[in-house]
């Protein structure tokens, strides 16, 4: 194998779903990639994980990039020692759970062993930037890269600098997530949750009230994205949606701007994910996917994303 992208090293902090899916990414466009974790066994998960994960792409047709399973594979390795993951990286992506302090406390350990000109990126989902690289010796290589679970069948990832943030690490940032077959998107400036989230969140907002005032049940509003709204977002967002709906924007406010307006005046405040609308919800979804199912579960959903992204990827060839 001789590909120049392995003469660079990508470091990956935190061995759950999103380092390891991030590894493999990496690891896809040739770049060499070591994984760490302070738990060794956590590490080795991580790979047998990546092992069967590989195989499966690849029986599957959805291997990404020119190399072969086993050549991917020799470019990924895993260490408990974080000075040796981090110091010859020319990327790092900070993977570990979203917790401020916790993120922070990673990020400072980080700075004192990375090399000056290092990207320093953190997957995390709703912390801005600003808030864990605040007291960074290297804050101007900081990035976040908030990727959609789970990253190798959902490929957006939403990008987004502090304001000190170098100009040269978001342009890098994009053209390594697009190198790697991730779709990212820059978020222009800070704001509590980013994007991905606060539309999501919104969405799941609004289904809990209208599961709370009786309107339909867990499984119906599930339905309703799922056999509806979905069926679209698939392939295309809200805004173009609305646009193929009427003869242009102009159009679409014409017939029906009254009527959005009349009805997101209806949506009320916000409400907590908690008591007895908690519990009803729970009980629901437990009785068709019980606890002890859920792995399998997201086998299901995970192999219908493949099929998915297989399918979009024969429509984009045409």
């Amino acid at each position: 194998m001789a590909d120049k992208n392995s003469e660079q090293q990508v470091g990956i902090v935190g061995s759950g779903l999103i380092g390891h899916s991030f590894a493999m990414i990496y690891a896809a466009s040739g770049y060499r990639v070591q994984i760490y974790d302070i738990k060794p066994e956590q590490v080795q998960h991580a790979l047998s994980t990546i092992d069967e994960q590989l195989e499966h792409l690849a029986k599957n047709g959805l291997l990404r990039g020119k190399l072969t399973v086993k050549e991917q594979r020799s470019l990924i390795t895993g260490t408990n020692d974080l000075a040796e993951c981090v110091k010859d990286a020319f990327f790092i992506q900070e993977c570990v759970y979203e917790d401020l302090d916790l993120k922070r406390g990673v990020h400072a350990k980080i700075d004192g062993l990375c090399k000056d000109d290092a990207i320093i990126a953190s997957s995390a989902s709703a912390l801005i930037p600003s808030l864990i690289s605040q007291n960074l010796k290297h804050k101007n290589r900081f990035i976040v890269c908030h990727p959609t679970n789970p990253p190798f069948y959902a490929p957006l990832v939403e990008v987004i600098p502090a304001p000190w943030t170098d100009p040269d690490v978001v342009v890098t940032t994009k053209q390594l997530l697009a190198e790697t077959g991730q779709v990212p998107v820059i978020v222009k400036k800070e704001i509590d949750g980013f994007v991905l989230n606060r539309i999501q969140y919104s969405i799941i907002g609004e289904c809990w009230r209208l599961y709370e005032e009786g309107v339909m049940s867990v499984e119906d509003i599930d339905k309703v994205m799922s056999e509806g709204l979905g069926r679209r977002y698939a392939f295309m967002g809200p805004l173009e949606t609305a646009y193929l709906n009427a003869d242009g924007m102009y159009n679409y406010g014409d017939k029906y701007r009254e009527m959005i307006y009349r009805v997101q005046c209806t949506f009320g405040a916000p409400r907590k994910m908690e008591g007895p609308t908690l519990d009803k919800i729970q009980n629901e979804l437990t009785s068709r996917i019980p606890l002890d199912q859920l792995n399998e579960r997201r086998k299901w959903r995970d192999i219908r994303l493949a099929s998915l992204q297989k399918l979009k990827n024969d429509l984009d060839k045409k």
